[in-house]
């Protein structure tokens, strides 16, 4: 046989006398240039100003913070005051070697994230039916999006990538790993998502074997669906829930000190779990919960477990799914040890754009009376959502969405009446609000996504906008994986220092819930006692505004007002 001649082995197809770690297959492949959003970049900005200054180690930025107190008075006369404060940010040069472990590393993210990443690092092109494809990290904001800095000498916008505005991590050099309930090889893994192209699959595939098999993780049957008991086969024992606490961090240390990592980030991207059950005495403050762990109460959630040994040996914990992980005693435990945590849920495809339509229809003064959407999947995401405990988690993430964008415009919306109680979950009008999702195993990754937005316009009259979506869910989520883990790395080197208690105040690190990743998650976690904001623009003109704000800008306006004068 010749050596292109191929072979089946354990149902996956390989090349018969190829390693497969050489990349390309001719010469025409071997010469494609890197993708511009997997191009290595020296760090391009400096500032030059006297409130931003650079040393080896940091960039030192002062900054005021501007806003306005508003106070109504009894006639309803609305008086504000400006204020300002200011504030410094110190913000560490050094990018860590970083690791990312993830729960759920064989599902469809987890292995769609390892060979992206792999194909990147090793520059792995492959055939498609349309030609050549070289890797890429389109659909990453970091990667693949610019802020606008200024302008230059001629009057013209001046954009740069996200990620050179701060130094990050490139996700080429994170470390993979992490656990799963089910035991399969990486390679097999991969194969058996069904998400990625064959040829990219059978190249990357002895580089996704050489990651091993996932670590073993924890299984408690009553929060994911019943249908999942059969990939249930790598397993940590027992029912101890702190002796799975203390598991877990023991194999954050190794992989720590097995990879001499700098930084670990625990990403949770396996099934979505019911919700726990708030109860007071178990879970609703951090020595409550510590003690639920001890005692293995039936309220404690595996996506809580590890929540709570990453919190213990202080390292991030994010939260990709979207089940109550961070119940009140899971982020007390968080603000007692400094320790960074975020969530909620993905947001890639038909949330992103409601956070979009729903705040034009709101902006524009057209008022949304129902929203109805209707998703169908194939793949094991879908599977676990098709029981009912495990939809009712999604449900609650997805309907969230618009709350803020009603209750900014209370001129469509009547606000609710003091006392009144909540209509589901709601107070005061809103727009009906229904989701349904299916399960169709014959479409696979391919989700399929349906949206009706039945609006009253003027004079009684109705517009209705229909729109029909279709992505390979995972090919989305993998980007937001990828932001959400270098984001929350950036921001553990972050720390500022309130300048009105002197200039010997020390440097704090931010405060523990990373509120600033929620451009990437449907039901962003936020400090308690603070409203989400669920506005896509919002959310990234908030990232943008601090990221510029740590190298001493201010946050663009779009007042242009140069282009507005004489």
């Amino acid at each position: 046989m010749s050596p292109q001649t191929l072979h089946a082995a354990n149902g996956f197809v390989t090349p018969n006398a190829s390693s497969g770690l050489n990349t390309p297959e001719s010469e025409l492949e071997s010469i494609l240039p890197i993708h511009p959003t997997a191009a290595r970049r020296p760090y391009p900005i400096v500032v030059q100003s006297e409130n931003t200054t650079y040393t080896d180690d940091y960039i030192t930025a002062k900054y005021v913070n501007r806003g306005a107190d508003v106070v109504t008075a009894v006639d309803g006369q609305l008086k504000i005051t400006p204020s300002e404060k200011l504030y410094e940010f110190r913000t560490n040069r050094k990018v860590p070697k970083t690791g990312i472990m993830m729960v759920g590393i064989g599902g469809n993210n987890g292995t769609t994230l390892c060979a992206t990443v792999l194909a990147n690092r090793n520059n792995i092109c492959w055939h498609t039916k349309s030609g050549i494809q070289q890797p890429n990290y389109i659909g990453s904001l970091l990667r693949a999006s610019t802020f606008r800095l200024g302008t230059d000498a001629n009057g013209k916008d001046v954009n740069v990538p996200v990620s050179d505005v701060l130094p990050m991590v490139h996700p080429n050099d994170l470390v993979l790993g992490g656990w799963d309930i089910s035991g399969v090889p990486m390679d097999k893994a991969m194969h058996r998502a069904q998400v990625l192209d064959w040829d990219l699959q059978r190249q990357v595939a002895p580089h996704m074997a050489a990651l091993g098999n996932p670590l073993p993780s924890i299984y408690y049957p009553d929060f994911i669906a019943a249908n999942q008991e059969q990939r249930a086969d790598n397993l940590i024992p027992g029912a101890d829930k702190q002796a799975h606490v203390e598991h877990i961090r023991a194999d954050i240390r190794e992989f720590k000190a097995k990879h001499d990592l700098d930084s670990v980030i625990v990403f949770w991207t396996a099934n979505t779990e019911r919700y726990s059950d708030i109860i007071a005495g178990v879970n609703d403050t951090a020595d409550n919960l510590l003690a639920s762990v001890k005692a293995s109460h039936s309220e404690v959630s595996p996506s809580t477990v590890f929540a709570v040994a990453s919190i213990l040996e202080g390292v991030p914990f994010i939260n990709g799914a979207p089940q109550n992980t961070f119940v009140p005693g899971a982020i007390e435990l968080a603000e007692r040890h400094r320790s960074f945590i975020g969530g909620d849920d993905l947001k890639s495809g038909q949330t992103k754009l409601k956070s979009v339509l729903a705040e034009f229809l709101v902006n524009a003064g057209i008022k949304p009376l129902s929203i109805a959407s209707y998703n169908h999947l194939g793949n094991n995401d879908g599977h676990n959502l098709s029981a009912e405990p495990q939809f009712k988690s999604k449900e609650i993430s997805k309907s969230s969405v618009v709350d803020d964008m009603v209750e900014s415009n209370r001129l469509l919306y009547k606000p609710g009446e003091p006392g009144a109680k909540a209509k589901g979950g709601k107070v005061g009008e809103h727009p009906d609000h229904v989701i349904v999702i299916k399960y169709v195993p014959a479409v696979g990754d391919s989700k399929r996504a349906i949206d009706e937005y039945y609006s009253e316009i003027l004079c009684g009259g109705r517009s209705t906008i229909n729109i029909f979506n279709e992505c390979e869910d995972s090919l989305l989520a993998t980007p937001l994986i990828l932001d959400l883990t270098i984001l929350a790395e950036l921001l553990t080197r972050i720390q500022y220092r309130d300048l009105a208690k002197g200039a010997d105040a020390e440097f704090e690190p931010l405060y523990p819930v990373l509120s600033l990743l929620s451009f990437m998650l449907k039901a962003p976690l936020v400090k308690p006692g603070t409203d989400v904001v669920n506005s896509l623009s919002r959310q990234r003109n908030g990232l943008e505004a601090f990221m510029k704000a740590c190298i001493g800008l201010e946050a663009n306006g779009d007042l242009l007002l140069d282009s507005r004068l004489w």
